[in-house]
């Protein structure tokens, strides 16, 4: 007696899922904002207060995601995407071949540019502090001058390999951070955007904001 034949199970097709919540896209863009919103008022007296306030929220920002990476969604945590040097070898030198290894999140060069900008983030907006605190002048503004100059390029560098993956990959990586989204299985989708998460931290950034302007800081 033939036996039937069992029915195709379903396959995952690949979509594209939710990877980036809304705390992280909300945290780039807004860093992006005050780096290179401080960066281009630096030389400026007049917008002083400015550029002051720019660093602050940098600040604040480097804070949060330092938090976010602890307790966020899959995608955000470090644990989940910092490796060490020789997985940023490995895919530094497929990534030179044309085949690198494609990641839902992300990939560990692009790990280890987040982490340099976050560090940098810190010491650029902490000499900055020190420099705004002790006046013009003195070792504190060399150094902030210094790092701020060797971040704009670790940015450039980090742009570069963003068009590179970009291409490579045939995705769109920067309108990820925008949307959120990137091709993959509904496996691979995280469950929430955390759209309150994002809206405290703007209520966070507003206040801040409201502060320094009543203050007249």
């Amino acid at each position: 007696m033939a036996i039937a034949a069992l029915p195709d199970q379903p396959k995952e097709t690949k979509g594209r899922v939710l990877v980036w919540d809304a705390p992280v896209r909300v945290t780039h863009w807004a860093m992006v904002i005050c780096f290179f919103g401080a960066y281009l008022t630096a030389e400026e007296d007049k917008l002083r207060s400015l550029h002051v306030a720019l660093g602050y929220t940098l600040a604040i920002l480097v804070a949060f995601r330092l938090f976010w990476g602890v307790i966020g969604t899959r995608y955000a945590l470090f644990k989940n995407f910092v490796r060490g040097p020789r997985a940023v070898g490995r895919y530094v030198r497929t990534l030179l071949a044309g085949r690198p290894k494609h990641y839902v999140g992300h990939n560990p060069a692009g790990a280890l540019a987040i982490v340099t900008l976050l560090g940098m983030a810190a010491l650029v907006t902490a000499s900055g502090w020190m420099t705004y605190r002790q006046g013009d002048g003195g070792w504190a503004e060399e150094f902030h001058e210094l790092v701020a100059n060797l971040m704009l390029v670790v940015v450039g560098v980090h742009v570069i390999g963003v068009l590179t993956g970009s291409w490579l990959h045939h995705e769109n990586l920067i309108g990820a951070m925008i949307s959120g989204r990137k091709p993959g299985n509904p496996a691979d989708s995280i469950e929430r955007a955390m759209w309150l998460v994002a809206a405290i931290l703007c209520g966070i950034l507003v206040e801040f904001w409201w502060l320094l302007w009543t203050s007249g800081s």
